[in-house]
């Protein structure tokens, strides 16, 4: 998404995903909360677990290349709980910044108002902080422990802000929003691990083809309409934040026959040429590459397979996939 195209009230954590150039760095999956609107998977649920993206990792040295892939331009820092890991956050963190400079960009989010102990700690590493107060607090969040940490990460440097799902209650953040850089809402989304809560709070998704829960942008209108305030739609973040970051690894790691779409994927063609490859080659075009993959397939432009004639080979398929050997999302049989 270009730069010019991006809403005004972004914080520049945010409009680094806007663009997808943001790492996910899920720092761990434990947490002292046990919030019901929590999407979480099993996977990472209350385990400690690291990932960067998708790709699960143990050392700051592994998440350079996943950023790598990307071109990230910063980090965002997630859980569970990160501050629940405080000297892995600063670890991994100060790693990111010595290896790509002071101006990869790094935001944490949290669900505690950090203290001054950990705010010190985390100065020289992240730059944005994101506060997420639990659901329960707040009607009572003016004489919460969050106004003084956020008066003391502004004092500090911090870029500050909080971001919240889109429950009803946002009304009682009015007073807080003056002494804030942005406030962001994230669209309710129904989730696996939640959906027997919401279930419990008659909460279902606006239709059967998204996640998006029937009533929270509603909720958002409480507040939303304030200028520091952002409210980030499901189908945003499907459809443009995810496609832009996919774009960004897709560019750096498709093979030369990959064809990467529109959505971010690659789509390229896998056949079984049997005893036939000798034949097979000199039906591509001249200078084109092909792979050929530990079971004996290879794989190759689809386009290109497409023409190879029939009498060669066996079972062939057009496969779209994630890039940097990600998840299938078709095969199509040819």
């Amino acid at each position: 998404m270009a730069k010019d195209k991006l809403p005004k009230n972004l914080s520049e954590g945010c409009r680094l995903c806007y663009q997808g150039a943001k790492l996910v760095l899920f720092i761990t999956g434990k947490c002292d909360r046990d919030c019901w609107y929590c999407p979480l998977s099993e996977e990472r649920k209350n385990v400690d677990v690291i990932f960067a993206n998708d790709q699960k990792i143990t050392t700051p040295e592994e998440a350079i290349p996943e950023a790598e892939v990307m071109d990230a331009l910063g980090t965002g820092v997630t859980g569970g709980e990160p501050l629940l890991e405080l000297d892995r956050v600063v670890e991994f963190c100060t790693y990111l910044k010595n290896h790509f400079g002071p101006d990869h960009h790094i935001h944490l989010y949290t669900g505690h108002a950090p203290t001054e102990e950990e705010l010190a700690a985390l100065r020289p590493c992240v730059d944005e902080i994101r506060m997420h107060p639990p659901h329960e607090e707040w009607a009572g969040i003016m004489t919460s422990k969050f106004p003084e940490s956020i008066a003391n990460a502004k004092r500090m440097g911090f870029c500050v802000g909080i971001e919240v799902p889109s429950l009803a209650g946002l009304r009682h953040f009015f007073p807080l929003l003056d002494s804030l850089d942005f406030f962001n809402i994230n669209q309710l989304e129904w989730g696996d691990s939640c959906a027997e809560a919401m279930r419990a709070r008659k909460l279902e998704p606006e239709n059967p083809l998204c996640n998006a829960i029937k009533g929270s942008t509603k909720w958002a209108g409480e507040i939303n309409g304030h200028p520091k305030v952002h409210y980030c739609t499901s189908t945003f973040k499907d459809s443009v934040q995810l496609r832009e970051r996919l774009k960004r690894i897709a560019m750096n790691s498709a093979r030369p026959f990959d064809m990467i779409t529109d959505d971010g994927t690659v789509m390229y063609g896998s056949m079984d040429p049997g005893a036939d490859l000798e034949m097979i080659l000199p039906c591509l075009k001249a200078g084109s590459y092909y792979e050929e993959m530990d079971d004996g397939t290879i794989e190759l432009d689809w386009q290109q397979m497409r023409k190879i004639p029939r009498k060669f080979g066996g079972e062939r398929k057009i496969i779209e996939r994630y890039p940097n050997d990600g998840m299938i999302v078709e095969v199509i049989p040819q």
